[in-house]
C-alpha cells in the first residue's frame, strides 16, 4: 500500500500567501477526484464551502442535515475525544467541528506537551487527521518528543521503559558512531537504529501507527499568516473528507500581514477572529495555545483574563482551558497544609474549564505530568480541594 502524502497538495508554508484569490490545482502526484476513493457519501468539502456564506432557508438546512444522517454521516454530531478523562466529559465529549478551543497557562506548565498529546490521540483514530502548526519547535523535535511519549505509552504509563530526550539522542549517536567506525552491529538509518534498540523499538512502532495522519509544520512568525493557515487547512479538509483537526502552537505568533494592527490587543483580536473563521468556514475543530501576559506571569494563579488580548479571546472562543501547577496554587499558610505531602503536587497540573459555551464552567480537573517523557497521564480526576480566589485550600 502506498503512503498518501499531502505535501504536493499544500502551499509552500515559507512563502507569503497572495492577497489575490488562489486557485488550488492538484499536482501530477495528487490522485484525481475520479480515481480517488470517496471515504464518505457527502458533498465535496469545497462545494460546501462555496455555499457556506449563501443564505438558506431553514427547510434547506433541515433537508441537508437529514440527508447526512440518512447516509450515516454523523461527524457533525460526534465530538472528538481528547483522550483526557474526565476533561472530555466536562466539555461535552471532546472537540467539535466549527469550535475554537483555547489552552492557556504559564511558560513551562506543559501546554505544548498537552496539545501534542491531544493531537496524537486524535491521529490514532484511523479516520481522523491532526494538523499541528508549531511556531516554537521543528518537526524533528516534535517527533523526538513523541518518541519519548510513546516510550511510556499513555494511558498505560510504563515508566520503567521511559525514554528521555538525552537517552534518545545517546542511542542515535552511539549507533551511528559504531557504523562510522566499521562495527558490524552499527545501524544506518534512524528507523533501523530505533527498531534495533530494545528501549526504542516499541516507541517507533507505536508512532508509525499514526504517522501518516499527523501532519506537522514548522511555521514562521514572519510568513505563516492566517491566509496561509486557512489555505493549507482547506486542502487538508478536501483530502481527508473534512476529518482534520487544526492545532496551533501558539496563537500570538501567527503573522497577521497584510493587516497592520494598532497594538498587541488588536493583533490578538485579528488572529482569534481568523482562527474562529477557519473553524466555522472549513467545518473543522481548531485548538490553539495562548500565552499569558505580564500580569498573568506574576500571578500565583493564571486565569482567562491574564491571557494576552483576553477580551477577544473570551468572546470568540467556545472553550477556554487554563493550566496551573497545583503546588504553586496551594495555600501554604492554611492550617491543614502539609509541606511533605505537598511535594507530590509539583507533578500535578490543574486544568480549569473557564469558558464553556455549551456546558458548565469554572470546574477544575487535575492530571499528573511526566515532563521528562513529554506526556501527561490522561487518567485524571476532579480537584478535591476547594478553590478560593487564586489558591487551592485543603478541605
Amino acid at each position: 500500500m502506498s503512503t498518501r502524502r499531502f505535501t504536493d497538495d499544500l502551499p509552500d508554508p515559507m512563502q507569503p500567501a497572495s492577497d489575490n484569490n488562489v486557485t488550488m490545482r492538484p499536482s501530477a502526484s495528487t490522485p484525481q477526484p475520479e480515481s480517488a476513493p470517496t471515504p464518505q457519501r457527502r458533498p465535496p468539502a469545497a462545494a460546501r464551502r462555496e455555499n457556506a456564506h449563501l443564505p438558506r432557508t431553514l427547510t434547506q438546512v433541515i433537508n441537508e442535515a437529514d440527508e447526512k444522517v440518512m447516509q450515516g454521516d454523523l461527524v457533525d454530531y460526534v465530538p472528538l475525544a481528547t483522550g483526557f478523562d474526565p476533561l472530555d466529559g466536562l466539555i461535552g465529549g471532546g472537540l467539535r467541528k466549527t469550535e475554537l478551543t483555547l489552552l492557556g497557562g504559564a511558560q513551562g506548565i506543559g501546554k505544548t506537551i498537552a496539545t501534542l498529546q491531544i493531537a496524537r490521540n486524535i491521529a490514532m483514530r484511523p479516520d481522523q487527521y491532526a494538523f499541528y502548526l508549531s511556531y516554537e519547535h521543528t518537526e524533528a523535535h516534535l517527533m523526538h518528543r513523541l518518541l519519548c511519549l510513546e516510550s511510556i505509552n499513555p494511558p498505560e504509563i510504563d515508566l520503567a521503559n521511559g525514554l528521555k530526550l538525552r537517552d534518545l539522542y545517546n542511542i542515535i549517536v552511539s549507533q551511528r558512531a559504531k557504523k562510522f567506525m566499521g562495527r558490524n552491529d552499527g545501524s544506518g538509518s534512524l528507523q533501523a537504529i530505533l527498531r534495533e534498540h530494545p528501549k526504542a523499538a516499541q516507541p517507533i512502532q507505536r508512532l508509525l501507527r499514526y504517522s501518516d495522519r499527523l501532519i506537522m509544520l514548522k511555521a514562521s512568525p514572519a510568513v505563516t499568516n492566517l491566509r496561509a493557515i486557512k489555505e493549507m487547512t482547506a486542502r487538508l479538509a478536501d483530502a481527508t473528507g473534512g476529518n482534520v483537526t487544526v492545532f496551533v502552537d501558539y496563537l500570538q505568533k501567527i503573522a497577521v500581514h497584510p493587516e497592520r494592527p494598532r497594538d498587541e490587543n488588536d493583533k490578538v483580536t485579528i488572529i482569534v477572529e481568523g482562527l474562529k473563521d477557519i473553524a466555522l468556514s472549513l467545518d473543522v475543530p481548531v485548538f490553539s495555545i495562548v500565552a499569558a501576559d505580564r500580569e498573568g506571569l506574576k500571578s500565583k494563579r493564571i486565569h482567562l483574563y491574564h491571557l494576552r488580548g483576553s477580551s477577544a479571546l473570551d468572546y470568540e472562543s467556545d472553550i477556554a482551558l487554563i493550566m496551573n501547577n497545583k503546588y504553586q496554587i496551594l495555600a501554604k499558610d492554611h492550617v491543614a497544609f502539609n509541606p511533605y505531602n505537598a511535594k507530590a503536587y509539583r507533578n500535578w497540573v490543574v486544568f480549569t474549564v473557564e469558558k464553556n459555551r455549551a456546558g458548565r464552567a469554572m470546574i477544575d480537573v487535575e492530571f499528573q505530568i511526566h515532563a521528562e517523557n513529554f506526556a501527561f497521564n490522561p487518567r485524571g480526576q476532579r480537584v478535591q480541594q476547594q478553590l478560593i480566589d487564586d489558591k487551592v485550600i485543603e478541605s
